[in-house]
């Protein structure tokens, strides 16, 4: 009888135990992962158009437009960074924005105007990934 007790005990205790735990999962903030994701679709969508030599000017300031107003909100997003962490978005803003002014019309102009982007983008997931 004790030892049925006991156990009964134990499995209230960790369902207990386990809806704190799944609330507390779910109360997270979705928007960090959220926006990486999101600019990760987006630079996907411009390597896949590099790959199949299918750079057309307007479809490349789209997907660069939409990076530089997700890069935006990285600040906002990632409140509580570290300096280093604030400099590197600065950096990949300031990328992205020199990518979107060039307007790269064909593969090559791509290419080259997205290495400074992906050395920002890798230099961040280095550091703080």
């Amino acid at each position: 009888m004790r030892a049925a007790l006991l156990i009964v005990l134990g499995l209230v205790i960790g369902i207990i135990g386990t809806v704190f735990t799944m609330r507390a999962l779910s109360e997270r903030n979705p928007f960090p992962e959220a926006l990486m994701v999101t600019m990760g679709f987006h630079r996907h969508q411009l390597q896949q158009a590099v790959k199949g030599q299918r750079c057309e000017a307007a479809a490349n300031l789209d997907q660069l437009q939409h990076m530089q107003m997700i890069a935006a909100d990285i600040p906002a997003v990632f409140p509580d960074a570290p300096q280093p962490f604030n400099e590197i978005a600065t950096h990949l803003r300031s990328a992205l924005q020199s990518a979107t002014q060039a307007a790269p019309a064909d593969c090559p102009a791509l290419a080259a105007a997205l290495k400074p982007v992906d050395e920002a983008c890798h230099q961040c997931h280095q550091q703080f990934r």
